[in-house]
């Protein structure tokens, strides 16, 4: 089996900072891609930032300049650094994870269980 999860949410005011990590565990064989999304109440999940296994990220237009993901690949981990934070980015924030089992299997679309981020005005 393979888990997705995440850490490192809570509540700070506006302008603040918070981490989020995220492991994944399990039977891994390779990870590919891994990136954070979010949900916002009566909104769609959508994607803030993702970065390759080779270290190269992508983010939204919200997220460019204030966050900052990373990943430790011997460790199975994602990080989202979230700076100068805003009312509006509160949400849950998911993990998200292309993970290989084995040599020999496909890649499939791990999520974990979700963070609630909340940013106080």
């Amino acid at each position: 089996q393979v888990q997705v999860v995440e850490s490192g949410g809570g509540l700070v005011q506006a302008g603040g900072s918070l981490t989020l990590s995220c492991a994944a565990s399990g039977t891994i064989f390779t990870i590919n891609a891994m990136g954070w999304y979010r949900q916002a109440p009566g909104k769609q999940r959508e994607l803030v930032a993702t970065i390759t296994s080779g270290g190269n990220p992508i983010y939204s237009g919200s997220a460019k300049g204030r966050f900052t993901i990373s990943r430790d690949n011997a460790k199975k981990m994602v990080y989202l650094q979230m700076n100068s934070l805003k009312p509006e980015d509160t949400a849950v924030y998911y993990c998200n994870a292309y993970i290989r089992k084995t040599v020999i299997t496909g890649t499939e679309d791990y999520w974990g269980q979700g963070t609630q981020v909340t940013v106080s005005s």
